[in-house]
């Protein structure tokens, strides 16, 4: 995957840089190609501008690995908070969230008892909650977690990623609780004892695993979701989906606010559903530089926008 990638994922964890690099003008000025803006209100504007075009979305408030059970408390009523502005506005907007933004690195007990707070209030609102997968340290507890919570509420879902080896039989090992997957490659730096280096062997196993999903949704009749902008990825996910018999509308393609917009749009105008995950929040930085890192491509819009 390239020295540029390991460096940028060395970037997002480096607590000196997350210090000083999000109060450079130029770089907010870039950020804004990912993200439109840090509060909700910008994310509730993008999305009414997404509806027009019959998108739906996902919002993700940023933040990760809290120090104290109080911020888990304070970001909870956020999440909470968030789904009544959802609900008032009468948005097609699911939220997503990281389990180490509400305490998971703190305490197991204290995560289940927030994060039932907000599945019974999405719940309560006819809406739904995605867990975003961290790095692999996190996953053996992720899914423990999903596991446990899915005794109550089956309005969740789990986001896995296709580059690490187990992925495929953690899918197996829940078929028995119906899980709701979102498939993405995945976005941190692994070692070569747990997560694929070559992105043809990352795009074969996420095809692997979109098929195998795909069979799921005929056979099983379960929600998945593939959060990809590899164009190529896609095709061959229609192409499975309609050997299958799928219609267009049972296939579901999430993709980044500002990335491929115009390709976004011609998967809503195509009948399929595409949902699109808009970030806000102070701390994106993380957040962003994994973002370039998937993609280190857009290194030369930063650039461009650092030195303008």
């Amino acid at each position: 995957m390239g020295i540029g990638r390991d460096t940028l994922l060395w970037a997002s964890r480096n607590e000196w840089l997350n210090n000083r690099i999000p109060k450079m003008r130029s770089v907010q000025r870039a950020v804004k190609k990912f993200m439109p803006g840090s509060s909700v209100e910008d994310a509730i504007e993008a999305t009414r501008e997404l509806i027009k075009q019959n998108i739906q979305t996902t919002f993700t408030y940023l933040g990760e690995n809290i120090s104290s059970l109080e911020e888990a408390e304070t970001n909870t009523q956020h999440y909470l908070a968030l789904l009544d502005k959802i609900k008032a506005r009468n948005l097609d907007t699911e939220i997503s969230l990281k389990l180490t933004h509400i305490g998971l690195d703190l305490s197991f007990e204290k995560t289940i008892e927030l994060f039932s707070n907000i599945a019974a209030k999405a719940k309560n609102l006819n809406n739904n909650v995605f867990i975003d997968m961290e790095d692999s340290s996190y996953v053996n507890k992720t899914i423990e977690f999903y596991t446990k919570i899915k005794e109550n509420y089956d309005n969740v879902g789990l986001c896995l990623q296709a580059y690490l080896y187990r992925t495929m039989q953690d899918i197996k090992d829940m078929i028995k609780i119906e899980p709701w997957i979102r498939l993405v490659k995945g976005a941190y730096k692994e070692p070569d004892s747990v997560a694929f280096k070559k992105m043809k062997d990352v795009n074969n196993n996420f095809i692997m695993i979109s098929s195998y999903l795909l069979q799921l949704v005929v056979d099983e009749n379960i929600r998945a979701a593939f959060a990809t902008h590899d164009l190529k990825l896609q095709d061959q996910i229609k192409i499975k989906a309609q050997k299958l018999g799928l219609n267009n509308m049972d296939i579901e393609f999430q993709m980044l606010y500002g990335i491929k917009t115009t390709e976004q749009f011609r998967l809503a105008g195509e009948g399929y559903k595409i949902r699109t995950l808009i970030s806000y929040g102070e701390q994106w930085y993380p957040w962003y530089v994994r973002r370039l890192a998937e993609r280190p491509a857009n290194i030369g819009f930063v650039l461009k926008n650092l030195f303008n």
